[in-house]
């Protein structure tokens, strides 16, 4: 996955990755030439009192060294250049695949790892690509042309690196051979700490009511002392390699300084030569440590790649059409046939045989009791899931064939649990409209029962609003959602329990302002209280995902056992009436 990866996202960059390797290229040329120059200046120079050769060779190791300097810095641009690239559109990918998930999509990854996904896992793929740039373009031509120019110095310690680079390769990749499998748990690791991590962050208010500090303070040490140890694995046996390699390359240069010594005590070698083929030996062992730095970061960039193209490769469920029905010709209907969904691998389907239709004008109310299966049914509706059987149909086309901007840009939705982003009232109110005055936001919080308290914060519409809503209450929150579904003014609305936090004066006063604003569109609403559903045209009694009465409030008392249940169960029936 990873060669796919990177052959995929590096294509736009090979002008880049060419002008990396030239000057990787030209650099390591030249610092594999500065030991041949240093010895021929200790042969013929410093052994011969020459000041001049000296001079010239000095003069022209300089040269060589800027030229180095400068293809160094070449090499390193544009590798970032082409690496910082690859990490931006490889998260440009990512977040475009989530943004077309369903929620089954969502709930078999989750959040937090979603999340590490595209950042912790792009991150660690990115900095292989850096590292690949800058270090293992330089790895092979260093050692082989290192292995060439220490021939050319003396063949008779050539046997020497025959010996001692296998062993240093065959030591680099038991030891990385061991990695994978660490890397693969950390990766799994982080995914752990983050969730807990968000959990309680999210969560705090909870865990504060019911005195868990003390718990989950214990549940994160757990998740965070297991990452830990992961770590240290690995940490251990990263540790293991640098020293390996320092013995390996110290045990080489004794070898060559002893069978060199008695090659110049014999007089078939020259000093100048003994002192470039340490420096050759050395940049071969260098060359080979820093390719094994790369092979150490590879095994935890490949469990990444699979990460992140277990994402990519993840198709939604909701598909696109591929002719999709751009115009609409009765906005505001909404009806559904025999509609069911099952979840894969569920042994009961969550919603089966639900029929009913919704008209412009009219209120449809869904009640039940929970887990009947309400929220999945209203799902249903934008598409953020599809039904497994039967159809969903909004102004008589099945949703399926429908454009999708189309279809969600007609329906303004209030979710059971009301998210508002960071930044401010207005930004939020404006957020399915865009170029909304101040006047239609503030002709929406009139409606949604939010003026007062807009008008009583201290900046107004642009008064900050953290990220979630966490700086206002749970019913200022959810009169603002109901505001920002009605300043975009669609023809159906989608209330999800959106007035479950408001008391009971406040929704009686938020309804009766509404039915004017919503007198032309289809209006489906999803409540736990009787009280905010008796005036409904139309009321669906949903039980265990099937539904077992439709009606009227009146008619439904008469006809149906679990509607009068419900009933009760709140209030009586005298009261209800």
């Amino acid at each position: 996955m990873l060669n796919r990866l990177l052959s995929t996202y590096l294509r736009p960059y090979k002008r880049e990755l060419m002008l990396v390797v030239l000057f990787q290229l030209v650099a390591t040329a030249a610092a594999l030439y500065l030991p041949s120059l240093n010895a021929d200046l200790i042969d013929n120079g410093v052994t011969k009192g020459d000041t001049g050769y000296i001079l010239w060779t000095g003069g022209v190791m300089l040269l060589v060294t800027v030229v180095q300097i400068v293809c160094s810095i070449g090499s390193v641009y544009f590798g970032a250049r082409a690496a910082m690239g690859f990490g931006r559109d490889v998260r440009r990918a990512v977040m475009h695949q989530v943004g077309s998930f369903s929620s089954r999509e969502f709930g078999r990854f989750g959040a937090p790892s979603l999340i590490t996904r595209n950042t912790n896992d792009v991150q660690q793929v990115q900095m292989l690509v850096v590292m690949s740039c800058t270090i293992l373009v330089m790895a092979p031509i260093m050692c082989i042309g290192g292995i060439a120019m220490s021939i050319r110095e003396d063949v008779g310690l050539a046997w020497i690196l025959a010996v001692t680079v296998p062993v240093l390769g065959l030591s680099m990749g038991f030891v990385i051979s061991r990695m994978v499998p660490a890397f693969r748990e950390m990766q799994t690791r982080i995914d752990g700490v983050n969730r807990v991590l968000r959990e309680q962050i999210t969560g705090i208010r909870v865990v504060r009511a019911f005195v868990r500090e003390r718990s989950e303070i214990e549940r994160f040490e757990t998740a965070n002392e297991q990452l830990t140890q992961t770590a240290l694995r690995v940490g251990r046996l990263t540790a293991i390699m640098f020293p390996l390699v320092m013995v390996i390359a110290n045990i080489t240069s004794v070898a060559v300084i002893w069978f060199g010594g008695h090659e110049i005590d014999s007089g078939s070698m020259q000093i100048g030569s003994l002192t470039a083929m340490l420096s050759y030996i050395m940049q071969i062992l260098m060359s080979v440590m820093m390719a094994s730095f790369i092979a150490m970061m590879a095994p935890r960039a490949t469990v990444c790649a699979e990460r992140i193209g277990e994402v990519l490769a993840t198709e939604s469920t909701v598909v696109p059409p591929a002719e999709p029905v751009t115009r609409i010709e009765h906005p505001g209907v909404v009806e559904l046939r025999d509609a069911q969904f099952k979840f894969p691998g569920a042994d009961e389907p969550v919603l089966r045989d639900i029929s009913f239709r919704a008209e412009p004008g009219k209120t449809t109310a869904i009640i039940g009791g929970t887990g009947s299966g309400k929220t999945t049914l209203l799902s249903l509706i934008p598409r953020l899931i599809d039904a497994t059987a039967g159809t969903v149909t909004v102004s008589d086309v099945d949703v399926r064939r429908l454009d999708l901007d189309v279809l969600r840009s007609g329906i303004g939705l209030v979710p059971q649990r009301p998210y508002l982003f960071s930044g401010t009232v207005a930004t939020n109110l404006r957020y399915g409209k865009p170029d909304a005055s101040d006047e239609e936001l503030w002709h929406a919080l009139e409606i949604a029962q939010a003026a007062d308290f807009v008008r009583a914060m201290p900046e107004g519409l642009d008064t900050p609003i953290a990220q979630g809503g966490t700086t206002v209450s749970g019913g200022q929150r959810q009169r603002l959602a109901i505001a920002r579904a009605l300043v975009r003014r669609p023809s159906i609305y989608l209330f999800d329990d959106s007035f479950s936090a408001l008391d009971l004066t406040t929704d009686a006063r938020l309804r009766a302002a509404l039915e004017p604003e919503t007198a032309d569109a289809c209006v489906i609403l999803v409540a736990q209280r009787v009280s905010t559903i008796v005036e409904a045209d139309q009321i669906v009694v949903l039980e265990d995902g099937a539904i077992v009465g439709i009606g009227t409030h009146d008619h439904l008392l008469d006809t149906c056992p679990c509607y009068v249940e419900i009933v009760e169960s709140q209030r009586s029936i005298q009261e209800a009436l």
